[in-house]
C-alpha cells in the first residue's frame, strides 16, 4: 500500500493543497496512537502533529533524490565476515562424531535423536 494511501486516507495534499507533501492532522495521531496501543494527551497530540508532519516531509525530501545508477549497500564499508573453516571435526568436545555420547545424557532417545513429550494434541 502506498504511503499516500495510509490507513484508507488520502495524504497526497498536504501543506500547500497542491499535492507538495503528505500531511497527517490530530485525527490521524490519535488513529495511530490507538494503533499502537499508546495513551496520548490531547496536548501530546497537537505537539506531534508538526513532529510528524515534518518527518513525511523529509521523507518525500528523501524520495527526489536521483539514486538511478546507485548500488544498494548494507553499510558504508565493506564487511566480510571471518569465519572458521567448516570442518565436522575441528574440535574434538563439539565436533562430530559424538552423537552417542551425546545422546547418552538425554533423558529420552529415540532413534539416534532426542525424545520430547508431545505438545500438540
Amino acid at each position: 500500500m502506498p504511503l499516500a494511501l495510509f490507513m484508507g486516507r488520502d495524504f497526497r495534499l498536504g501543506f500547500n493543497g497542491k499535492g507538495c507533501c503528505m500531511s497527517v492532522d490530530t485525527a490521524t495521531v490519535a488513529r495511530i496512537a490507538s494503533l499502537a496501543r499508546i495513551k496520548v494527551s490531547e496536548g501530546e497530540l497537537e505537539a506531534m502533529v508538526p513532529e510528524l508532519n515534518g518527518i513525511l516531509n523529509w521523507v518525500e525530501q528523501l524520495g527526489e533524490v536521483n539514486v538511478e545508477g546507485v548500488e544498494p549497500m548494507t553499510a558504508v564499508i565493506p564487511n566480510t565476515l571471518r569465519l572458521r573453516a567448516d570442518v565436522v571435526n575441528a574440535d574434538p568436545l563439539t565436533g562430530g562424531g559424538i552423537r552417542d555420547a551425546v545422546l547418552a545424557n538425554a533423558p529420552a532417545a529415540e532413534h539416534g535423536f532426542f525424545g520430547v513429550p508431545k505438545v500438540i494434541e
